[in-house]
């Protein structure tokens, strides 16, 4: 999920209401839950070393600010990133709406993607393990993270779907998954939740599995839709430290840098006409895709949990869409390693 870059507190539309203030909200299937969530998954990897207790404490000022939905998954940091969201939402666990997922298989005590599995007795397991590194005796929302070319999606929802049974889980869901493999899925088990990469810069969805998603109900959960940071607004967002995966990633090489850091500063001149910041914007232009539509952007300081809830507050006009539908990047947004 997207990580913003930790830098000083912004000045411009940090407070999206107050404490006291309820967040709008939405539905996932059964699941009540804000039109912003939080991925987590930032605060035990991918982007370089981060403190713990400081990922444990933007939980928390999440949760304090309304902003209930915590997406983590099992093979973040092999498990530490589940730990961590349970050790945050200890003694809150109503406030809390849990997504995690399972399916992509690391390399033990790396973390790194080794490749996929959706194979029932996989999922089962996994489960188990992620109600244990959460604390929970549930989970809410339930996601299959990536689609397993060799197994049939039945099985996989399948084992999903009896885990529901057990009342494990709430909700399903499928991350990146094709609309074909969206009906597939759907025919088996209701599915609630779709979650995908979809910002300003990535649009893959909208041709492909979005009129699927609508035509079934199934709300839709952009991931990094500050584009992992890059439309921040920040320079050392595009500028990655030693052990930040973004540096393998094709958009912030040489060749493709300059050019997407031109479309941020276009970002930039209509994020200033709003007296917002380019973030605010990047997540406002996921929002005003539709009520059906619940975008996780990902940080690992409580500032930024404000500043995101300030996206809330932004009206985009006719205009500003026109120019931001118009932006192109450049480069891929994974290599050949894929991504998470």
């Amino acid at each position: 999920m997207t990580t913003l870059p930790e830098d000083t507190t912004p000045d411009r539309r940090a407070s999206g209401g107050t404490e006291s203030s309820p967040l709008p909200t939405t539905r996932i299937g059964a699941l009540t839950v804000p039109r912003i969530g939080l991925g987590c998954m930032g605060m035990t990897m991918a982007y370089g070393r981060r403190d713990p207790e400081q990922g444990v404490a933007t939980i928390r000022h999440a949760l304090d600010r309304g902003v209930s939905l915590l997406d983590t998954a099992d093979m973040y940091a092999n498990g530490r990133n589940e730990k961590l969201v349970g050790r945050a939402i200890a003694r809150r666990r109503e406030d809390a709406v849990l997504a995690t997922k399972a399916g992509i298989l690391t390399v033990p005590g790396i973390g790194l993607p080794r490749g996929l599995s959706g194979r029932p007795e996989h999922i089962r397991a996994r489960a188990e393990r992620s109600l244990k590194n959460l604390g929970t005796d549930h989970i809410d929302l339930y996601y299959l993270h990536r689609v397993d070319p060799k197994v049939p999606i039945e099985e996989s929802v399948g084992a999903m779907a009896q885990l529901v049974e057990r009342g494990l889980v709430r909700e399903i869901g499928l991350s990146e998954a094709s609309a074909a493999d969206l009906r597939r899925a759907h025919a088996t088990h209701p599915i609630a939740a779709l979650e995908t990469e979809w910002s300003i810069l990535t649009r893959d969805i909208e041709a492909d599995a979005l009129p699927v998603a609508r035509e079934l109900g199934v709300t839709v959960v952009p991931y990094s839709p500050i584009s992992r940071g890059m439309l921040s607004g920040d320079a050392a967002a595009m500028r990655p430290g030693l052990l930040d995966f973004r540096r393998v990633l094709p958009r912030w090489s040489p060749k493709n840098r300059e050019h997407n850091a031109g479309l941020v500063e276009r970002i930039r001149e209509i994020a200033e006409a709003h007296d917002a910041t380019p973030a605010q914007i990047a997540i406002a232009w996921v929002l005003a895709r539709g009520e059906d539509v619940v975008p996780i952007p990902g940080t690992s300081r409580p500032l930024r949990i404000d500043e995101n809830l300030g996206a809330l507050d932004v009206r985009l006009g006719a205009e500003d869409l026109a120019v931001l539908d118009a932006l192109r990047a450049a480069g891929a947004r994974y290599g050949r390693t894929g991504g998470v």
